[in-house]
């Protein structure tokens, strides 16, 4: 079995967010940003991996502080995860995001990022 990396993992978020659910969750959260990820289940068949595969990279991920995991809530991505979302997004995506999103609200959201960011 071909061994996944964080890199992998977000851009299949990616792509499920834009292509196969069509569907961006924001949350704006005391002055960050969160973006709901896909579940771990939904990464795994994305990826065409077991689902006890794919959740050591979660588990990474947390620890490195780039996503939150809340029992039953579901799995959003930190300030730091979503800056590192929305870059991959503006770099490799831009185009399908604009189109779900609105080129408008896509350019605020970049701009609300930098700003918290800094």
């Amino acid at each position: 079995m071909e061994s996944l990396s964080e890199e992998d993992i977000f851009e299949a978020a990616v792509k499920i967010m834009l292509s196969v659910d069509k569907c961006i969750t924001i949350h704006f959260i005391d002055g960050s940003i969160a973006i709901r990820v896909p579940t771990t289940r939904k990464m795994a068949d994305y990826l065409e991996v077991p689902h006890y595969y794919i959740l050591p990279y979660f588990a990474m991920m947390e620890k490195d502080g780039l996503i939150t995991r809340v029992e039953r809530v579901g799995i959003s991505t930190t300030l730091k995860g979503t800056i590192k979302l929305i870059k991959k997004m503006a770099t490799n995506y831009r185009e399908q995001t604009e189109e779900l999103l609105g080129s408008e609200l896509f350019i605020e959201l970049q701009k609300r990022i930098e700003s918290v960011d800094s």
